[in-house]
């Protein structure tokens, strides 16, 4: 938000004096081979922003510490007015808020500051944890205010861990896992000093950790994350007989089993880079180790390798695959069909009951969330009794009637006409109406941020979050799964592609020639295609996955819907739907 008060903007806030970036002078020995450790200057550099993309989002804080053989140097610290409303999500993650920006400077006159501070024209390393993040911004900043970028050697934390350490130090490489791990004098907070501290401090312990490895000079740090092992380079032999083109690749291991299936625009390229330096995923290198041999299914478009990948993945369940692994029992949220129907999460469900129903969700715990959001709102039952419309006379109240969460339909606390009067409104909010919910839960939001309750807060954001995806998701879903057969056709650099589609499943797919009769070429690819039989349960005949991949194809730019089976139900999203929401990002 920009100021008019009229005041200065304060200058940025110096935590500590620079003690200077000039080694001191030593006699030359073997280390003037390289540049040793110990007398590198490292600026570690963590920023707090208003989103995650530069030029969508803006700086909002500065934090940087710069060291030198373990001491440190300098501290650098200030709150920058980005020029727009920080975004609630925003203070919840950091507790930065418009109000404490407001009166700061903006970044045209904290930039300048901080190069100088670096000092990376003078030969300082750049260290962040994530540095893809906090480079992108810097960059973005250094080009919107005319400064040349200074191209500083940069060093990832983030990429540093995923070499040193093994799962079973850590469960995952963020830093606040790390700080834990390494016992840091700093715990990492969203704020960018504290962040930059206990990056600073992860450093050295990495550093220590991959001393035996031969990380010694700055110019081991430049190969340190991608060493390939001798044996791993002599398999990319496996990647001789593999064509170039769309496909599915999949790795076989000693015994025939398949470990892991993978989809590519050029096969053989993507087959290749599994036995460079380009492949950093420790899980996935171990899978490479363990293959004796690649097989291959080129296909006539990216779409159909990508659903191929996916009915590869759910049909052979490979050991390293993590994603798309048993589509079929995705949880949905729905109503019970009861007298006093209630909230329930179900792994299969009716095609009729896909009009009030969310999902498929990631995992339980989204769709566990997503209930809670409407829970909130609406409150039904939980309980999972079978009750009978009428009350029994020997009927006891429960917790949840006692704390407010339940209305209490088994004493007859609610009327019959008024429960229904509840499920009529949760029923509205599953079949697409989720402006009253949304509203909801962001006055939730700001209410425990304003009270400066940010796990609460932060509780309500994941709640909003996950009924937001799994309203979405369901809606696409109604409106394209339930077409018995539609033709859509997309320009390609000399032709048409060509997809049929039957109930959600691709059921085939062809190439109609430019300038060539289109009524030939569909009457070759209908007979060609699968057979399908519309199903009694939603994903019966197809995964949710495959059906969201045709639609993100046929909403592609250019493509055409070419033939809509005439009794079909019009392909449209409702006015009030989900999908006009902007998810708020994860934690």
């Amino acid at each position: 938000m920009r100021s008019e008060t009229g005041l200065a903007a304060p200058a940025p806030k110096w935590l500590a004096l620079d003690r200077g970036t000039a080694p001191a002078a030593r006699q030359q020995t073997f280390d003037s081979l390289g540049t040793p450790l110990r007398d590198v200057t490292f600026v570690v550099v963590d920023l707090e922003t208003t989103g995650q993309a530069p030029g969508a989002s803006a700086i909002t804080e500065f934090g940087a510490v710069k060291v030198r053989g373990g001491e440190v140097l300098g501290e650098f610290q200030t709150l920058v007015n980005p020029g727009v409303p920080i975004p609630p999500m925003i203070t919840v993650l950091t507790g930065i808020t418009t109000a404490m920006v407001l009166p700061a400077p903006r970044i045209e006159s904290v930039f300048p500051g901080f190069l100088e501070f670096a000092g990376f024209d003078r030969g300082s390393v750049l260290v962040a944890h994530n540095a893809r993040f906090d480079v992108s911004f810097l960059k973005a900043a250094a080009a919107d205010l005319g400064f040349p970028w200074p191209a500083p050697t940069v060093v990832d934390t983030l990429a540093l861990a995923r070499r040193a350490l093994t799962r079973d130090e850590v469960p995952n490489h963020k830093l606040a896992s790390l700080a834990h791990l390494f016992r840091t004098s700093v715990t990492p907070d969203h704020r960018a000093l504290s962040d930059a501290r206990a990056t600073a401090d992860v450093l050295h312990r990495l550093l220590e950790r991959l001393a035996p490895f031969g990380l010694l000079h700055l110019e081991d740090l430049r190969t340190i994350t991608d060493p390939v092992p001798p044996a791993r380079r002599r398999k990319s032999t496996l990647a001789d007989g593999v064509p170039h083109g769309p496909g599915v690749y999949q790795f076989i291991g000693p015994s025939g089993e398949v470990l892991y299936v993978g989809t590519a625009t050029d096969l053989r390229t993507r087959v290749r880079s599994y036995f460079t330096a380009a492949e950093k995923r420790a899980r996935i290198g171990e899978m490479v180790d363990l293959a004796v041999a690649v097989r291959t299914v080129p296909c006539e478009s990216v779409l159909e390798a990508q659903v191929r990948e996916v009915r590869l993945i759910a049909a052979c369940d490979p050991q390293y695959n993590r994603r798309s692994r048993r589509p079929q029992r995705r949880p949905w949220v729905t109503l019970t069909r009861e007298a006093y129907p209630r909230l329930t999460i179900a792994r299969s469900l009716d095609v009729a009951d896909l009009d009030t129903a969310w999902g498929p969700f990631g995992s339980h715990r989204q769709a566990t969330e997503a209930v809670e959001a409407i829970q909130g709102l609406v409150p039904l039952r939980s309980c999972t009794l079978r009750l009978p419309r009428m009350p029994s006379p020997s009927a006891r109240t429960c917790m949840a009637f006692e704390v407010g969460s339940c209305p209490g339909p088994c004493v007859g606390a609610v009327g019959a006409a008024d429960y229904d009067h509840l499920v009529g409104r949760a029923r509205r909010v599953l079949e697409g109406e989720v402006d009253e919910l949304v509203d909801h839960l962001r006055e939730r939001i700001g209410a425990f941020s304003a009270a400066e309750r940010y796990e609460d807060a932060l509780l309500v954001r994941e709640r909003l979050r996950s009924a937001l995806v799994g309203a979405s998701r369901a809606e696409r879903l109604r409106a394209w799964a339930r077409v018995p057969q539609f033709v859509a056709a997309r320009p390609a650099e000399r032709d048409w592609e060509m997809v049929l589609v039957r109930h959600g499943r691709l059921a085939g797919t062809g190439r109609l020639a430019a300038g060539s009769d289109p009524a030939g070429a569909l009457a070759v690819l209908r007979q060609s295609a699968e057979h399908v039989e519309p199903p009694r349960l939603v994903g019966a005949v197809t995964t949710a996955e495959e059906t969201e991949l045709v639609i993100s194809w046929c909403q592609q730019p250019g493509v055409r819907l070419v033939e809509l089976e005439g009794s079909a139900p019009p392909i449209a999203l409702p006015i009030r739907g989900a999908h006009r929401w902007d998810l708020p990002p994860s934690g």
